[in-house]
């Protein structure tokens, strides 16, 4: 028996949960990212629903069995009784100390600049950016939880909710998927996390490998809803996280980064990066771990929205280049 959702049948086309399909000649679980969204917060929104009758019952049987023992208890017994303040528990996100720095999306996006465009695909809605959309490879390297914390400049440095940030990154050989050769078919490595009421975007991925002429780093996107993630005309902020060497120089000991120990040391210093040199002080991530175990990082990200954003030209040419041969610490420099 097959698992794929079926569609319902109505006058208005093919529908599945009362909503019509944008792309009836497509399967259900093939109609791209902001169905996808659509259809999870449907359900969550049914599932808090569900959850508050619950609670609801659950606190009047609470109130109930209360008021009863309440009225055996003494008024000496209420006084000798200690209580505790209720702490807030609520993550407060890390104000950015400026507006992120513009920069190229690279040669290799997929957002559509140059043609490819992977935020249409199902299923690129996700934390965990290690493997293929459809399943198949998966990027080893060492482990690394990263996460973005989104604050809206424009609206008093509060937490960028609903916001959407896309990442992508080479895998430890300094591959891209969807481009460098070899791998053109995979999409490992690519990524979409809406910001939370805390203004976090979190995402599962591996410590990059370091190629030929740029610094180590990770690409991201911010767009204002995740509705809109699926053309690069709506981003309002394009920007690359940066490294510290020093546990750079820890990871590329290991035999899965062959070539990126030497393609670091060519590079020399941040100053000499054609994108870091003008300064990392926004842009440098703040990382914990080690090699044995995995990374944490984070960086805070300031999105100002009453500025206007543009996507940098790769380097392959204007909106992001031209598609790849190759590339990787052992071939020519994939780029931007």
């Amino acid at each position: 028996m097959s698992n794929t959702p079926e569609p319902d049948d109505t006058p208005q086309g093919p529908s599945y949960e009362g909503r019509v399909l944008p792309r009836p000649a497509d399967e259900v679980v093939d109609q791209g990212a902001g169905f996808d969204v659509a259809t999870m917060v449907s359900r969550r929104r049914v599932l808090t629903l569900l959850g508050l009758g619950v609670g609801a019952a659950t606190l009047a049987a609470c109130a109930a069995t209360t008021d009863s023992s309440a009225s055996s208890t003494s008024a000496a017994t209420t006084e000798s009784t200690p209580t505790t303040e209720a702490t807030d528990s609520t993550t407060t996100t890390t104000a950015a100390a400026g507006e992120i720095p513009e920069e190229t999306n690279g040669p290799y996006p997929a957002d559509g600049a140059n043609g490819v465009n992977v935020l249409e695909e199902s299923g690129i809605v996700r934390s965990d950016i290690r493997s293929s959309l459809d399943g198949g490879t998966t990027a080893e390297g060492v482990p690394l939880t990263f996460t973005f914390s989104v604050t809206d400049i424009a609206g008093g440095d509060v937490p960028f909710e609903g916001a959407a940030v896309y990442v992508w990154h080479c895998d430890a050989q300094g591959l891209y998927s969807m481009y460098s050769e070899g791998v053109e078919d995979e999409t490992f490595l690519r990524g979409i996390q809406v910001v939370d009421a805390n203004g976090e975007a979190t995402f599962q991925t591996i410590v990059p490998g370091c190629y030929t002429g740029r610094w180590t780093h990770i690409h991201f996107e911010v767009y204002p809803d995740v509705a809109s993630a699926t053309d690069v005309a709506n981003v309002i902020a394009t920007s690359q996280v940066a490294f510290p060497e020093e546990m750079l120089n820890a990871v590329y000991e290991l035999d899965a980064y062959s070539g990126s120990a030497q393609n670091l040391a060519q590079i020399g210093s941040l100053a000499n990066d054609n994108v870091f040199s003008d300064g990392t002080e926004l842009q440098m991530g703040t990382f914990s771990g080690d090699t044995s175990s995995r990374y944490v990082g984070t960086l805070a990200v300031g999105v100002d929205t009453d500025t206007a954003p543009g996507v940098s030209a790769g380097a392959g040419g204007a909106g992001g280049g031209q598609p790849p041969s190759g590339g990787g610490p052992g071939n020519r420099s994939p780029g931007n």
